[in-house]
């Protein structure tokens, strides 16, 4: 029986897919005759390519095989999820300038007026693992609200709403603390939809004072200063998918204590 033919990628795009640089930089290098298919010249950023067989050149090196990276950012209030912002406001790569990390795209969102775990990859097939509702990964989130909420509210929260034909529910929450004018909230989400949590508290009148990512699957931002990133640590990488509640192995491992897990300023 024949096989299929392998499945071809426009250049430009697969420069993408290979972490190397965002597409459309990858379209400039390629008109400018910067780029190399099997040692030829290619100027047409649709030139086909097969990820697994063509080698892809730039300045004189293989992008097939660079290296794969993961880092985890204490994302600032205020700071756009964005390579670029056409009104002009801060991007969260700003935080790695100076860092010589390679091109590295967001793994999910968090909107302008939250904070805490961004995670980066230039590992396209990691990134899917995290960010594909059928994984139903939990995230969690700390969230300071103006006022108090009782049980009923909590079970409220818990049941959902319908929002613009969107179902919008936490899979949990519990009440953290409590102060005179304001409470704390941990909200876990096994989906994300956008401005999930904002929107489903507004939904009851609830007013957010402050919404912070803290945990990713087994991913904890721990005492990452904000505004720091570190690179994730090869125990990290391989057991992120693992579902919340699984204990892990000794921090003895060696590669849990490798280097990779320092937090690093940009």
């Amino acid at each position: 029986m024949s096989q299929p033919p392998p499945t071809r990628t426009g250049l430009a795009r697969a420069m993408s897919k290979l972490g190397y640089c965002s597409r459309s930089r990858a379209t400039e290098l390629i008109r400018m005759g910067k780029v190399k298919v099997n040692l030829v010249v290619r100027k047409n950023p649709e030139f086909p390519v097969v990820l697994k067989k063509d080698v892809i050149i730039m300045d004189d090196v293989s992008i097939n095989q660079a290296p794969r990276i993961y880092v985890m950012l204490n994302k600032p209030r205020g700071l756009v999820t964005s390579a670029s912002d056409e009104l002009g406001r801060e991007t969260v790569f700003s935080c790695f300038e100076h860092s010589k990390l390679p091109h590295l795209s967001p793994v999910g969102r968090l909107d302008k007026a939250s904070e805490g775990m961004l995670l980066f990859t230039n590992d396209n097939v990691w990134a899917d693992t995290i960010t594909n509702p059928d994984t139903h990964l939990d995230k969690t989130y700390h969230v300071q609200i103006n006022g108090e909420v009782d049980a009923q509210r909590l079970a409220q929260l818990k049941h959902g709403i319908e929002d613009e034909s969107e179902h919008l529910a936490a899979k949990d929450v519990k009440i953290l603390r409590t102060g005179e004018k304001n409470t704390w909230l941990e909200f876990t989400l096994d989906e994300g939809r956008n401005r999930h949590i904002r929107r489903l508290l507004e939904a009851f009148g609830i007013e957010v004072v402050r919404l912070v990512r803290v945990k990713i699957g087994m991913l904890v931002l721990g005492n990452l200063v904000k505004g720091q990133w570190r690179e994730l640590t090869k125990y990290e990488v391989l057991k992120s998918r693992e579902p919340q509640g699984v204990t892990p192995a000794s921090s003895t491992r060696s590669d849990q204590s490798d280097t990779a897990g320092r937090p690093r300023r940009s």
